[in-house]
């Protein structure tokens, strides 16, 4: 998993989720943590559409290198505050390997991997 250069988390921005979303990255992510970030503080919840346009920003990240800030974003909560959450600015970084993790109701929950063209990895 040290290739793994950003997640873009489902953070739905409730207390529960979050935290074990947080506690699953950190997890998998324990000896080289990536940035995190999450859209739904900038477009809310679009239901069966969002793991579609979290995708979409998933590829726009890997093509721009550039991670979008979380927005709406204050304080870590205790319980998510050891993960690399990009907030306040957009982050320029490398991505050569991207995650965007989705959940949905009953427990259909999916991770896509995306990487730029020619990459190798």
């Amino acid at each position: 998993m040290t290739d793994v250069d950003h997640v873009n988390a489902h953070g739905t921005g409730t207390r529960l989720n979050d935290s074990a979303e947080a506690g699953m990255i950190e997890r998998m992510f324990a000896d080289r943590p990536p940035s995190v970030t999450s859209a739904k503080g900038a477009l809310g919840h679009t239901m069966g559409a969002a793991g579609a346009v979290e995708a979409a920003l998933t590829v726009l990240t890997v093509q721009h290198r550039t991670v979008p800030a979380t927005a709406g974003f204050a304080e870590p909560d205790r319980d998510t505050g050891r993960i690399d959450l990009v907030h306040g600015e957009p982050r320029r970084q490398r991505v050569r390997l991207v995650l965007s993790t989705s959940a949905g109701f009953g427990g259909h929950n999916t991770a896509l991997a995306f990487a730029p063209a020619g990459c190798g990895t």
